[in-house]
């Protein structure tokens, strides 16, 4: 079984959270597009300035997506 990779992006500001749900959108829409095999978004509010959208991907779906996406980070995904 391939690892799953959470690929972050970080936004902050006063429109952190806004900005990060609207990110997700275009996650999900590359997802689709890509016919990406994880169909994992989210976004969360670390707190009133900072938020992070995220995609999940297997380790083979990693190198092509972080070059098309360009996240800010990454890690392993935990579920």
């Amino acid at each position: 079984m391939e690892r799953k990779l959470k690929l972050i992006w970080d936004f902050k500001g006063p429109t952190a959270s806004k900005t990060a749900q609207h990110h997700e959108k275009h996650l999900k829409e590359y997802i689709l597009l890509e016919k990406l095999s994880l169909h994992i978004t989210g976004y969360l509010d670390i707190n009133e300035m900072h938020s992070i959208a995220y995609m999940v991907v297997t380790d083979s779906e990693m190198k092509p997506t972080r070059d098309a996406l360009k996240p800010h980070r990454g890690q392993l995904y935990e579920e």
